[in-house]
């Protein structure tokens, strides 16, 4: 296993420097997805930072192509990340095509985009758990030996990246790290309270109304809740 993670840390270090969005704790998380997807010939990967009610902080991917296919799981509040996340184990899915019951909405359209496996692994650290790691790929096969052991070690040396993004984080420093990620989109919990106030709803289902809305514009679950907080976006009318 110690050759895996001499290699995998060599595969991240050898990764350019993304010219797109923010630096730090971020950068270095894209930095991991390329590395991941050049190692186990991936169609693209993912990675999301999440809290411990499943909430998303932040994530990053590959290509945006790949980002896309990880806002619409959190969106949906389905898909492989959910389960990976929530079970805490890693969920293979071989063959996507035969998982359309168990993802009614998300395994349709992530299939009819291209994608025909999915591989996600959790982040996680004793009884911590921090996010979730999904491999996409184009064809659909089962991981080879060697390529679950990799992604496995990602998975590992992203868990590193990320604790140790929030121990040397300056107080001051802005918030793209772990303690905005697992601080937890505040705007995604502020935009969560004014709904059930608007609709009178219980929380959770304050949460699906936005995840609703976000999926019939095919807006990211964020740019919603930045508009409820806002003000330039109100669920009253939804109201019966």
């Amino acid at each position: 296993m110690d050759d895996y993670v001499t290699r995998v840390y060599a595969l991240i270090a050898a990764e350019p420097v993304a010219d797109r969005g923010p630096a730090g704790l971020s950068a270095t998380m894209r930095r991991l997805c390329t590395a991941v997807g050049r190692a186990v010939d991936a169609h693209g990967v993912g990675m999301t930072v999440m809290a411990p009610d499943g909430v998303r902080g932040m994530s990053a991917a590959s290509d945006p192509a790949t980002e896309r296919l990880e806002d619409l799981q959190l969106t949906l509040g389905e898909g492989p990340c959910i389960d990976a996340f929530e079970r805490r184990v890693p969920v293979l899915v071989p063959n996507l095509a035969d998982e359309m019951a168990r993802w009614p909405v998300y395994a349709p359209e992530v299939h009819a985009g291209g994608i025909r496996a999915v591989f996600a692994f959790p982040l996680q650290t004793g009884g911590a758990r921090l996010g979730v790691l999904d491999v996409f790929r184009g064809e659909p096969g089962s991981l080879s030996n060697e390529a679950l052991a990799l992604c496995l070690t990602f998975a590992d040396a992203a868990v590193a990246s990320l604790l140790d993004g929030e121990e040397h984080r300056h107080p001051t420093a802005a918030d793209d790290g772990l303690g905005d990620s697992l601080g937890v989109n505040t705007v995604l919990f502020q935009a969560q309270g004014m709904v059930m106030v608007q609709l009178k709803v219980p929380l959770a289902e304050a949460m699906a109304r936005i995840r609703a809305r976000a999926y019939a514009e095919n807006r990211p679950l964020t740019e919603i809740a930045a508009d409820v907080v806002a003000r330039r976006l109100s669920f009253d009318q939804d109201r019966q």
